[in-house]
Parts: C-alpha cells; sequence; structure tokens
C-alpha cells in the first residue's frame, strides 16, 4: 500500500503544479483544506534551462516571514523529496491505522518541521522523483553537477519568492546529501562573497545520518562498535582487529589472515 499511495498522491501534486509554481489547497486522504501553504512546481537550471527540477514548498506555519528558509535535499541519491515530505520532516504522512489498501488516508504531523521553519523539498539530481532533463547528455552528472544544479535552483527559487531573501537560510539533507549539502552551501557562500544576486542569509547547513567519506564511515563502525559494548575490548584491543588490519576495515587485503579472521568475528550476528 505505501508505494501504491505514494504514487497516487505524487501524481496529484505533479498535475496540480501544471509544470509551474502552484499552490495545493487540497489533497486526497486529508479532509478540507489544508492548514497549511504548500506549493510545487519547477524551475528550470543548466543550459537552456535543459533541466527541469521540481519541487514542493511549504510554508512555516508559525511566523513565514520571520523563520528560517531551509532547502531540503533528501540522500540515495535519487530519493524522491517525497520522501522527506512524507515520512520524516513534512506538514503530513500516511494513517496508517485509518488507512486500507484502497482508501488511504493522511494525517498531519504533529512533529513537522514546517511548524517552525519554511521548507523547500527538491527533487534532485535530475532524474529524481519528478525532475527531468529534455537532453539525454544532462542526465550524466556527477555530484559536483548536481550541487551546482542546486545552488542554481535555490538562487532563482530566491528571485521569485524574494519575500524569502532575508530569512535565516540553512542547506539541510541525509544520507547521501552529507556529500551533496556542504558542497552547496560552499556554493552559496561564494556567491554571496562574490556579491551575485539575490544574496541569500546563509547561516549554515544540517546534516541528518550523512554519508561523509565512504572509508571514514565505514571504518568508524568497528570503533563505535567497540564503543558501545557491541564487541569486546579484547577483540578489538589485544585479540587485535584494530592492529592486525591497521585501522582500515574497508580496503581489506585477504591475504591478511589475521584481519580477515577478527573481521568475521566482528561482522557475526
Amino acid at each position: 500500500m505505501k508505494l501504491w499511495t505514494l504514487h497516487l498522491l505524487a501524481l496529484y501534486l505533479l498535475f496540480q503544479s501544471g509544470l509551474s509554481q502552484t499552490v495545493v489547497k487540497s489533497l486526497p486522504g486529508l479532509p478540507g483544506d489544508l492548514p497549511f501553504y504548500l506549493e510545487s512546481g519547477y524551475i528550470g537550471v543548466g543550459e537552456l534551462e535543459d533541466v527541469q527540477l521540481f519541487y514542493y514548498f511549504v510554508k512555516s506555519e508559525r511566523s513565514p516571514k520571520d523563520d528560517p528558509l531551509v532547502l531540503w535535499l533528501t540522500g540515495g541519491p535519487g530519493c524522491s523529496a517525497l520522501s522527506g515530505l512524507l515520512y520524516e520532516i513534512g506538514p503530513f504522512t500516511f494513517d496508517y491505522e485509518k488507512s486500507t489498501r484502497d482508501r488511504p488516508i493522511l494525517k498531519l504531523n504533529q512533529y513537522s518541521w514546517t511548524k517552525v521553519a519554511n521548507i523547500i523539498f527538491l527533487d534532485q539530481p535530475v532524474g529524481t522523483g519528478f525532475s527531468y532533463a529534455n537532453s539525454w547528455e544532462s542526465y550524466n552528472l556527477n555530484d559536483s553537477v548536481s550541487a551546482s544544479d542546486s545552488y542554481e535552483f535555490l538562487r532563482k527559487w530566491l528571485k521569485l519568492h524574494p519575500e524569502f531573501l532575508s530569512n535565516p537560510l540553512y542547506i539541510a539533507g541525509d544520507s547521501y546529501s552529507g556529500v551533496i549539502v556542504p558542497m552547496v552551501t560552499l556554493q552559496v557562500a561564494k556567491g554571496n562573497e562574490a556579491g551575485l544576486r539575490p544574496k541569500s542569509n546563509l547561516q549554515g547547513y544540517l546534516l541528518g545520518n550523512p554519508m561523509t567519506n565512504p572509508d571514514s564511515d565505514v571504518n568508524s563502525r568497528v570503533t563505535f562498535a567497540q564503543l558501545k559494548a557491541l564487541i569486546s575490548d579484547e577483540l578489538y584491543e589485544i585479540d587485535s582487529a584494530y592492529i592486525n588490519c591497521n585501522g582500515d576495515y574497508v580496503n581489506v587485503d585477504e591475504s591478511n589472515a589475521d584481519c580477515v579472521d577478527d573481521l568475521k568475528v566482528v561482522n557475526k550476528p
């Protein structure tokens, strides 16, 4: 049910957008008018705006003109912004107790970040969610291109919404966005320093359970397991997974039998 209803809601929001910026006033599965401001639409980036990035924007329920503006980049890479909107920090989610396979029901999320912040949920990179390109070449991208596209999107979005230029700005995300968010934040900071307009009120970035560097992320797991007593001090220090593996649990030399044997014990369920 979860996947089917997610597609249903996504298609509804897409058709409401009309390939432009449109206010969504109601949603299937949620009775009455929405008690918050929801906008969805596309903004073109890149040469000839060949890449069209889709977004959802929810105004703060407290004080939109004063509360922070957050650009939320879901990880993956390639996870739809609906993931963050519905399952993480957005203003509504599924009511599983009342929903049926044929009739999904939504409910308000009492823990939504949009109670205290304006949030842009962006489908990025191109090919994610409803974001698309008009040429196959534009789907050939990397992290740098993805970050640049997100930065260009933000600048153009702020031009369309100048009332948010003075709001404290945070770039945020989770998972693989631990790679992308700092890159976008750096581009915003450099753009401000260079005097590019519009100038945003950048305050920092936020990351939840982020990927950083693959080697350090994975290598830290063994140390974390020892600190949390998930593996013994003897295995970590005396029997010496750390020494036998030279502190590297990612790029393991298969001929290093002592390291391989230690990691089998460490990874044992």
